[in-house]
């Protein structure tokens, strides 16, 4: 049932004066939650969440029946405590019992529903890439400082203690100064191929899921999960596998600020289907010079028609150092090596989505700090969003990374922003 839009409204304004971190609601201290978007990498949440014995899953939301059925039975059945169940998030967010979010939705509802829920006066944990657009990332971001609440970028490499360590030693400088850093995505994804519009199967709220994007007929090769290949509603592979690998090479580089100049060059060479965005790309991006006049440099390549790894691993990031090279691999663990190659160091290890969860709650609870707030997202996404801007474009971007917009360019800094369906509630303010 929708919630007229003053009563809602009203419900945020309440809920949005509420303190940065608080105790849970329940007697019991449990953080009572909401998880919207249920399917793909929001089931790996449920199935992780359900095995807390700090957490009570309150409600499941998702605009496919069927999905929200599944969902709500597999907590039932692991939990005991079968979810209020909703297709629309509103009614999560009016709920004072929920402390937090989780939103594992289509990347073009991530920034509104995290931006409605942080003003309901709701912690949010939304997966990545954290935004749809570069404006979005900066609406986040000042949503966060005027709700007083918090935002966990679900890039759990953050949380990885494999991958902290590996940071650590960069940062103290175990392989010299480190000017350059590289990731990559190659790994062999299947082709969406080609189809026309149809009615919606019976089961889905398409109006719903289409949101505040603008209108768009249903066909069966956008949903679910290959909505990431087309425009208006994903990223492209770089900020699905890509972003993860682009995060840790921000961490490592530690550069002061978004990137000044970015191109890329990429387009469809392999795939014949209706994917919109880049199977290969090579993107640039360098950022303004320090206090001593050094530059700093990310490359992102992807290739994701090819079955063969690089550097030894299918998605990683490479630090270059003036005393030696770190490789990271995603899912695997990374070598450190010295001056002729010389192995120094290596580990193995996987991303730990529980630990980035406990980190979230902990935070929550005035224990720890973010490892992944939105500062992060929003840098992480803004090197996805001009890859794919300068792809586009075909050209090298200049961007203020003050103003976060695209200079002397106007058809390139259009893309900064989107397109928004007129009076949606889901639109943010001030776009």
């Amino acid at each position: 049932m929708a919630i007229p839009r003053r009563d809602f409204l009203a419900g945020v304004g309440a809920a949005a004066v509420a303190p940065a971190t608080v105790s849970a609601t329940r007697k019991d201290n449990r953080i009572a939650i909401g998880l919207i978007g249920p399917g793909g990498m929001g089931s790996n949440h449920l199935r992780n969440l359900s095995k807390r014995n700090d957490v009570t899953i309150a409600w499941v939301c998702d605009v496919d029946r069927e999905r929200l059925e599944k969902a709500a039975s597999a907590v039932a059945t692991a939990t005991s405590n079968r979810p209020q169940t909703t297709g629309d998030l509103r009614e999560v967010l009016d709920d004072p019992h929920v402390t937090a979010v989780f939103i594992a939705t289509p990347d073009h509802w991530h920034a509104p529903a995290a931006i409605l829920a942080l003003d309901a006066g709701k912690h949010v944990y939304v997966e990545k890439p954290c935004c749809h657009n570069i404006r979005e990332g900066r609406l986040m971001s000042d949503a966060v400082q005027r709700s007083g609440k918090l935002l966990q970028v679900g890039t759990q490499s953050r949380s990885t203690e494999c991958v902290a360590e590996a940071m650590k030693r960069i940062h103290e400088g175990e392989i010299g100064e480190v000017l350059v850093a590289k990731a990559w995505n190659s790994q062999r994804r299947a082709s969406i191929g080609h189809a026309t519009p149809t009615a919606p199967p019976a089961n889905l709220d398409f109006a719903a899921w289409l949101g505040r994007a603008p209108e768009f007929s249903y066909q069966k090769n956008l949903l679910h999960g290959v909505w990431r290949w087309w425009h208006n509603f994903g990223c492209g592979d770089i900020g699905n596998d890509g972003v993860h690998d682009i995060d840790v090479a921000l961490w490592g580089l530690a550069p002061d600020s978004h990137p000044e100049r970015a191109a890329c060059f990429g387009g469809k060479y392999f795939f014949d289907d209706d994917q919109q965005f880049p199977d290969t790309q090579y993107a640039q991006l360098e950022f303004p010079a320090d206090k001593s006049g050094k530059r700093k440099q990310l490359i992102f390549e992807q290739r994701i028609w090819t079955p063969y790894t690089q550097e030894g691993y299918e998605n990683g990031a490479a630090f270059y150092g003036t005393k030696g090279v770190l490789i990271c691999g995603h899912t695997v663990g990374w070598r450190m090596y010295g001056p002729r190659n010389k192995l120094i160091a290596e580990r193995t290890g996987q991303p730990d989505l529980v630990a980035h969860h406990d980190n979230f709650f902990a935070a929550i609870r005035g224990t720890a700090r973010l490892n992944a707030d939105i500062t992060v997202g929003h840098r992480s996404a803004t090197i996805v969003h001009l890859a794919n801007i300068a792809a586009r474009m075909g050209r090298v971007l200049n961007f203020d990374p003050q103003t976060e917009r695209i200079v002397d360019d106007a058809e390139a800094d259009a893309l900064v922003r989107r397109t928004y369906r007129e009076k949606h509630f889901a639109v943010p303010v001030d776009v």
